[in-house]
């Protein structure tokens, strides 16, 4: 019965979506890819038995289940046990996950914690397991040889901004930078507007234990994943950009983070081209508005962003490079993105990308959809689906070792 309910309200809503969709490019069968796409009608089964599956990887690297039948996984940390934590944002749950045989898939599955609000980012600072709900980030002593907690929950950092009447991003992500700062992520309440509260669509930053509070980067739509280079300790954000400008604008974007940067949302996009709507507001930003280290696709929806660290389970081609997940576009004429792309930089910081998991977008429609990356002190590769409800590993042997 909820279920029901809510395909009607998905409904409802791409039908007042194709409103506004007969006004842009795509015009009717926009509309029709938007009400697909919200409703579900466009996802087919994942696959059963990834040896036949579409997926296709680079040489030598294979693929396999390592969980599944999870409601919706998120974002993922690895334990010193190299068990998996995943959040589960749907369920309000935080889960751990274990493979105590080695397989490379989880047989025992176990909820850490329960009854949280949008449960989404997860990080480690030695025993202490941070983890960010919609309005606040806790802390908890973690047990890593026993995998149990120790205690409870401990409150870090409160009153985070969320609930604007037009809120349509909760979630926050967090993480620790190699300094031990703790960064928060925290997106716009809307799709285009100038929130009255500084701390929306913005990247925050204080100490490990809450104090010290301050704004560390702005204009930036909805930076959902983030990480620093190892080779640079410099910090990158996936951002996702405006909707319902057409197919092919505004780009989705990686920025590349600086203490008090301004990136351009509401007033620019891309390499700060005006909005339509704010554009003309803020003429005086323009000269300080950063354009993004990398441009994706519009409406290709990066999320988890992830530095490859351990350089030597990997090829030479490799090194300097960050594992992108692509949710995918809900509102263009023709479905993009659905898969998990390689960004390498050069020395000169210059970045190209390539394909690393595709196969997501089938013939028969989309069967997943991936948030983050996480990597083991081996170099397994874990990738969360949250429309299949999996994890995957990804592992990689030089040619004649598999």
């Amino acid at each position: 019965m909820i279920k029901k309910i809510l395909l009607i309200l998905a409904a409802t809503l791409a039908l007042l979506i194709g409103v506004v969709a007969f006004k842009s490019p795509g015009g009717l069968s926009g509309f029709w890819v938007i009400l697909s796409a919200v409703t579900g009608l466009n996802t087919t089964e994942p696959p059963t038995d990834i040896s036949s599956s579409t997926f296709q990887l680079p040489p030598g690297f294979s693929v396999n289940i390592y969980a599944e039948k999870l409601p919706s996984p998120r974002f993922m940390v690895v334990t010193m046990a190299e068990d998996i934590i995943v959040s589960s944002t749907s369920d309000g749950s935080i889960k751990l996950l274990r493979d105590l045989d080695a397989n490379g898939s989880a047989e025992i599955v176990t909820t850490l914690i329960s009854g949280l609000s949008a449960p989404q980012g997860l990080v480690f600072d030695g025993q202490w397991l941070y983890f960010s709900e919609r309005d606040k980030v806790s802390k908890v002593r973690f047990d890593h040889q026993n995998a149990t907690l120790i205690g409870e929950p401990q409150r870090v950092i409160g009153d985070l901004p969320y609930g604007h009447p037009y809120q349509t991003h909760n979630t926050k992500t967090i993480g620790i930078s190699p300094d031990r700062k703790l960064y928060i992520t925290v997106g716009s309440p809307c799709n285009i507007c100038e929130p009255e509260d500084p701390r929306y669509s913005a990247i925050l930053r204080t100490e490990l234990d809450g104090s010290g509070l301050e704004i560390h980067a702005s204009g930036l739509r909805n930076s959902i994943g983030f990480d620093w280079a190892p080779w640079s300790e410099e910090l990158y954000a996936t951002d996702n950009a405006r909707d319902l400008l057409g197919d092919d604008f505004p780009p989705d974007e990686l920025n590349a983070i600086i203490p008090g940067g301004f990136y351009g949302w509401p007033y620019y996009h891309g390499d700060n081209i005006p909005d339509p709507e704010f554009g003309l507001n803020r003429p005086d930003l323009l000269a300080t508005a950063i354009p993004p280290a990398f441009k994706f696709r519009a409406h290709n929806a990066p999320l988890g962003i992830h530095f490859l660290s351990n350089a030597s389970a990997f090829p030479d081609n490799f090194n300097r490079t960050a594992l992108v997940a692509l949710h995918g576009s809900w509102n263009r004429s023709s479905l993009d993105g659905y898969k998990v792309i390689a960004l390498h930089w050069d020395q000169a910081k210059n970045i190209s990308s390539s394909d690393f998991m595709s196969g997501f977008l089938t013939d028969k429609g989309v069967s997943g959809r991936p948030v983050d990356i996480t990597e083991d002190r081996q170099g397994n590769l874990y990738i969360s689906d949250d429309l299949a409800d999996r994890i995957y590993r990804v592992t990689f042997a030089p040619e004649g070792k598999h």
